[in-house]
C-alpha cells in the first residue's frame, strides 16, 4: 500500500536550538523537514528541492525575512510561507503579507498553535491544487465534447 507523501517543510532560523526543536516536532508529526540557518541557504535549498511550506524567521543574519519572502515568492510561488517573529509590529505584519506571507506567527508561540497553522495552510494548498485539477479536467472534457459534436455534425452532413 502506497501512503500519502509527507509534506516537505523548510525551517529557516538562525538559532540552532530553534531549528533542531522545530525539526524534531515536525518530523514527529510526519513531515519531511529540512533546515536553513540564513536566507542564502534557504534560497539555495528551495531552488534545489520542492517544499510545500517554509517557516521563515523575520530576523536572519544575512538578510531580512521580508526580503527573503520576496525572493521565495518569485522562485517558488506555490510554496506556503509562514513568518515567525519575536518582534511583532503592524508594519511588519502588513509588509509580510504584501510580500507573499501566507501567515504570521508571533513568538512565543505554542507548538499546538504552530502545528494548527501549518495544517490549516497545507489544507488550503491541497484544496487549491484539487480545484485547479478539477478545472483542467472540466476544460478537457468540454473540449472533447465540442470536438465530438463537430465530428458528428461533419459526418452527419456528408450523408
Amino acid at each position: 500500500m502506497k501512503g500519502k507523501q509527507a509534506a516537505r517543510i523548510l525551517v529557516i532560523d538562525d538559532e540552532e536550538s530553534v531549528r533542531k526543536s522545530l525539526a524534531f516536532v515536525l518530523e514527529d508529526e510526519g513531515y519531511a523537514v529540512d533546515v536553513a540557518e540564513n536566507g542564502h541557504e534557504a534560497i539555495k535549498k528551495s531552488k534545489a528541492n520542492v517544499y510545500n511550506l517554509a517557516l521563515v524567521d523575520l530576523r536572519l543574519p544575512d538578510m531580512d525575512g521580508i526580503e527573503l519572502l520576496t525572493t521565495l515568492r518569485e522562485a517558488v510561488p506555490k510554496m506556503i510561507k509562514i513568518i515567525i517573529t519575536g518582534y511583532p509590529s503592524l508594519e511588519n505584519a502588513i509588509e509580510a503579507v504584501n510580500r507573499g506571507a501566507d501567515a504570521y506567527i508571533v513568538k512565543p508561540y505554542t507548538m499546538e498553535d504552530l502545528l494548527r497553522k501549518i495544517k490549516e495552510q497545507l489544507r488550503k494548498q491541497q484544496e487549491a491544487k484539487k480545484y485547479s485539477e478539477e478545472k483542467v479536467k472540466e476544460f478537457i472534457e468540454a473540449r472533447a465534447e465540442e470536438h465530438e459534436t463537430k465530428t458528428r455534425a461533419k459526418h452527419g452532413s456528408n450523408r
